[in-house]
């Protein structure tokens, strides 16, 4: 998909060079690329042994976790470099993420934290939308405009869930999952950078075409605070959320990557069928931490290679 629109117009309107956060989100890709290329040299030389590695895993993985995610493996073709952004992350959330999410815990009541996450689902509501209309999901459609409008209006902004009170209940939508309800398959298992699990499939849709659909993502460009306060908080809401079941998993799990990795799919899987029954607790969105404004851009005035689950 090629840019241009907005991003050359807005650039014109606005002036002003790169922020830090651009500037970040273009090494940032340039990382990535660069890493994705290595492994796509190393991978093969290395897939003997990472075959032999899977082989024995089989053998002493226990729990029931772990057994799911064995039948995962042919389908990760960058295994080692995926293995190495995940042991990235991990230092990640250690180092900074987890601390905030416990101190966001312990600091903030109950009720606030719900009223966040409500007011956080009401700003996605366009994507949620979108998706609905091309999923061909016309009465989901009608049940997400419904419940926007009286969560927006009685629901003070969408700071209170009246909505779900009165039978609406919400539900979570975007491109990847339009793919996948299409017939699209995910590819093969990505790991990324600070955005943790994904594929080629879900990653075209949260960086090319979920931010068309992001209409709050405007206001982003206007405020500076806005935008970077929508990013920690998704990210200490969603984080916070799963992260006492993650911990518990990491104990119980002989190969907490491939835990996670079959978790994801089967997350993912679940969603593109709306909500199938599903006894694992969810992976966190980490792709919040960056919203992305426009595909490839860092905002959608056109500056940055990066653009806001």
């Amino acid at each position: 998909m090629l840019l241009e629109p907005t991003g050359s117009r807005n650039a014109a309107t606005h002036g002003g060079g790169p922020s830090v956060l651009s500037d970040f989100r273009k090494t940032y890709f340039s990382v990535v690329a660069a890493f994705f290329t290595v492994a796509l040299v190393i991978t093969p030389a290395r897939s003997a042994h990472a075959g032999g590695k899977a082989a024995e895993q089989a053998i002493i993985k226990l729990t029931q976790t772990d057994m799911a995610a064995a039948a995962d493996d042919v389908n990760d073709p960058l295994e080692p470099m995926n293995r190495l952004f995940f042991n990235f992350n991990e230092t990640f959330q250690d180092a900074l993420l987890r601390p905030a999410s416990k101190g966001y815990v312990s600091l903030t009541p109950p009720r606030i934290r719900q009223s966040i996450g409500s007011f956080l689902d009401n700003l996605r509501t366009p994507v949620v939308l979108a998706n609905d209309i091309l999923q061909g999901k016309f009465d989901r459609a009608m049940g997400t405009i419904g419940r926007t409008m009286v969560n927006t209006i009685i629901g003070v902004g969408g700071l209170f869930d009246v909505a779900s009170g009165l039978g609406m209940k919400g539900h979570k939508e975007d491109f990847g999952q339009t793919l996948g309800t299409w017939g699209v398959g995910e590819g093969f298992y990505l790991v990324l950078p600070l955005f943790g699990p994904s594929s080629p499939r879900d990653a075209i849709g949260m960086f090319l075409v979920d931010p068309y659909f992001d209409a709050a993502g405007e206001l982003g460009n206007v405020s500076d605070t806005f935008k970077y306060s929508r990013m920690g908080l998704n990210a200490l809401d969603k984080y916070s959320a799963v992260a006492d079941d993650l911990q518990q998993i990491k104990k119980t799990s002989i190969d907490y990557y491939a835990a996670i990795r079959s978790m994801y799919r089967q997350k993912r899987n679940s969603e593109i069928n709306d909500g199938k029954t599903m006894d694992l607790p969810p992976i966190p969105d980490l792709s919040q931490k960056l919203p992305l404004y426009g595909p490839l851009s860092g905002r959608r005035d056109g500056v940055g290679l990066l653009s806001s689950r």
